[in-house]
């Protein structure tokens, strides 16, 4: 089949189309930053003690009744235990005062009235309106997971659905769900239903996230293509996400965070008479008139002239003739050279999901205000997308994502030597390794969807971002293996991303291919990836990448 890119190029690279594509694909990824980092606030376990009830007690017993604890070098009151009620109601009662008591030899029981929370930063969690804390503690790092156990499941689902019936139906049905399920969580009358809840916003978030991303891949092209795969989609996840502090801060009820949270989602209905469903996909399944019909009405908007026949009759009658089934997630291992090309990626994906969000989820617990350590977190990602772009435009692939995962984890090992008194050094470094983490994931969505054919595109996005969700899913519990060693966390991020770093280096390289159309293009261009530079010196590769389309045509399997 003739080029889809060399088909349309008359249309152009950035007219008035691809420029109303490339904004509403691109903003309707904000909300995807809100609700990826959103348990950061909403579950976030203030400071906390056990209540002591009203029985008669001086301010001077009722602040004796908590015992201390040592907690990093620093005393602290126990959260979990107190000393018994009874033996210090008869104490206070007999005169006696807490100097004149030996309190160590008081016996303690459990905080069986409760909790007294601190309302310095929050005024309501989801931690303090269910008491997530001491036996149920498990519970706060595990509301995280279950939320990415559902972009685990979404990611699964959402891509082969994608494949079969649309880039553009999974996208909008996906964030109603998330938009929805975000809203009705504020109801939300126990810790279990708003688990249940969150897992189904879970579900939505990354599904229309990846849905966005390819749709936009396919329908733009050349240089705008690499722009909005590396920097469009990721800059304004990151402005999502570097709203998302300055909301919590502003509103600190947890219920009415996400009601903040939900109603930008509202606002992107009508985009559905906008945005289009992707010509190349239409084509893949042989769909060639609707096709036409969306690539006129660009060129109506581009004020330039379609050919009468844009998609000639041969080339449907050809992809008939091959009667290729609809791809499953099972031909991502179906043969050798794309086998190791997917277990590289899956490997890659999981590490970078770990690192990136374990880092992003540990900003509350972090030295200095939560609210501008998140923010700071969140604009770290800004310069890492630019990066990542510049990368993409004028580096091979390879070699980008390999020094983006080095320079994540390597400098993860130089935290435990940073003195104690020097913890701004401490979280620079830390913030340094997010850089690379961001760089290395914006860098490997863009990479993933030009590795794999137009039929498996979405199927092998989604599931690498299936994969990467069992890392994001154990991350909340990462971040606490502290307490067996302070810097054990990123000793083993840091040996991940650098096994991660060699690995990638045995995938095929992208730069300045054309995007495969089919299985059979994929396995030629990982046998003869040279090829792929061909003519790199005398023509721009984003105008004129026909030569390398007709040296792997003529390439036998």
């Amino acid at each position: 089949m003739k080029d889809y890119e060399e088909t349309t190029a008359f249309l152009g690279q950035w007219g008035r189309f691809q420029q109303i594509i490339f904004f509403l694909l691109c903003t309707s990824t904000v909300p995807n930053g809100f609700s990826a980092f959103s348990v950061i606030f909403l579950a976030d376990i203030p400071a906390h003690h056990c209540q002591i009830p009203d029985a008669n007690l001086t301010d001077e017993w009722i602040k004796a009744s908590i015992p201390m604890k040592l907690v990093n070098g620093k005393q602290e009151l126990n959260k979990c235990w107190r000393y018994k009620i009874e033996v210090i109601q008869n104490l206070s009662a007999q005169g006696y005062n807490p100097q004149d008591v030996n309190l160590t030899d008081i016996s303690w029981e459990k905080c069986v009235d409760g909790w007294t929370y601190s309302k310095d930063i929050y005024q309501s969690t989801i931690v303090t309106e269910f008491d997530l804390v001491c036996d149920d503690e498990w519970k706060q790092p595990f509301t995280s997971t279950i939320y990415f156990l559902g972009v685990l499941c979404g990611s699964f689902f959402s891509g082969q659905i994608s494949d079969r019936f649309g880039r553009k139906p999974v996208l909008f049905i996906t964030m109603m769900v998330q938009t929805f399920f975000t809203f009705v969580q504020v109801f939300s009358p126990s810790w279990e239903v708003f688990s249940v809840l969150f897992f189904i916003v879970g579900l939505g978030q990354i599904s229309n996230y990846v849905a966005a991303f390819v749709l936009g891949s396919e329908i733009l092209s050349g240089a705008v293509r690499v722009f909005y795969s590396s920097l469009g989609v990721s800059l304004f996840f990151a402005i999502g996400y570097m709203m998302l502090p300055l909301i919590a801060f502003l509103i600190r009820n947890w219920r009415m965070v996400l009601i903040a949270l939900s109603l930008p989602g509202l606002i992107y209905i009508p985009l559905w008479w906008f945005i289009p469903e992707s010509p190349r996909w239409l084509i893949s399944q042989g769909r060639i008139e609707e096709a036409e019909a969306i690539v006129k009405e660009a060129a109506k908007r581009n004020k330039v002239t379609a050919p009468e026949v844009i998609f000639k009759e041969t080339e449907e009658e050809e992809r008939k003739v091959k009667g290729e089934e609809p791809k499953s997630v099972l031909d991502l291992v179906k043969t050798s050279n794309i086998r190791q090309t997917t277990l590289i990626l899956f490997l890659v994906w999981m590490t970078l999901s770990m690192g990136y969000f374990g880092l992003s989820l540990n900003t509350s617990r972090l030295h200095g205000d939560p609210f501008v350590n998140c923010f700071i977190s969140a604009a770290i990602e800004v310069p890492a997308y630019i990066c990542s772009w510049l990368s993409l435009r004028y580096l091979p692939r390879r070699l980008s994502c390999s020094a983006s995962m080095l320079l994540g984890g390597g400098v993860l090992f130089f935290i435990q030597l940073v003195p104690p008194n020097l913890p701004s050094l401490s979280v620079a470094l830390e913030m340094t390794g997010k850089f690379g983490l961001a760089m290395g994931t914006a860098l490997m969505f863009a990479y993933t969807g030009e590795l794999y054919p137009t039929v498996l595109r979405n199927t092998a996005v989604g599931s690498c971002a299936m994969v990467s969700r069992v890392g994001s899913a154990i991350a909340p519990y990462f971040i606490h293996l502290n307490v067996y060693h302070n810097y054990l966390p990123y000793i083993i991020l840091g040996c991940l991303c650098i096994l991660s770093s060699a690995t990638t280096l045995f995938l095929p390289e992208s730069f300045r291919c054309l995007l495969p159309e089919t299985i059979e293009q994929m396995q030629k261009r990982n046998r003869i990836e040279c090829l792929c530079f061909s003519e790199k010196e005398e023509t721009d590769p984003y105008k004129d990448t026909s030569a390398t389309t007709k040296v792997l045509q003529e390439v036998e399997l």
